[in-house]
């Protein structure tokens, strides 16, 4: 009796542990997100120079990708190929947080980046409800970006 117990008990642990398993390998996480760019080089600076992304290694080798680690398991990837930059709404858009708001403000300004609210107001900072100071920039080829100083 203590046996088949002992067993029974054994087999429920060893299952809940599958089954955690399985709860844990189907949990959906972004891997990357790709942006279709104009020109390569020019994209390739803005995120590496002005936006302070590290690039990692891709596996084409063809002079048509970059990739930048952009967090926890996540990655940038710009592609060429696009015929036009365009023009996009502002409400489409990346965010990236930074220590300081002010300190990547003066970043912008070395590099003749105009920068705005989200209202539209350009040199200003929107503050959030929550404290969180924020501003919005475009890339290259017209996304939009955030700015902002949350802690997450």
């Amino acid at each position: 009796m203590k046996k088949s117990l002992l067993s029974f008990i054994s087999f429920c642990f060893l299952l809940s542990l599958q089954l955690n398993a399985q709860e844990t390998n189907t949990r959906v996480v972004i891997n990357h997100i790709a942006v279709y760019v104009v020109d390569l080089a020019k994209s390739t600076h803005f995120y590496q120079d002005v936006i302070g992304l590290d690039t990692i290694p891709e596996p084409f080798h063809d002079g048509r990708h970059t990739w930048f680690t952009i967090g926890s398991n996540a990655q940038l990837h710009l592609i060429q190929g696009a015929k036009a930059a365009n023009k996009r709404d502002k409400n489409s858009h990346l965010c990236f947080s930074v220590p300081s708001v002010p300190d990547f403000i003066k970043v912008l300004n070395k590099n003749e980046i105009a920068y705005e609210s989200w209202q539209g107001k350009k040199q200003a900072v929107t503050t959030r409800v929550d404290g969180v100071k924020q501003i919005y920039i475009t890339d290259p080829d017209g996304y939009w970006l955030e700015i902002n100083d949350a802690r997450n």
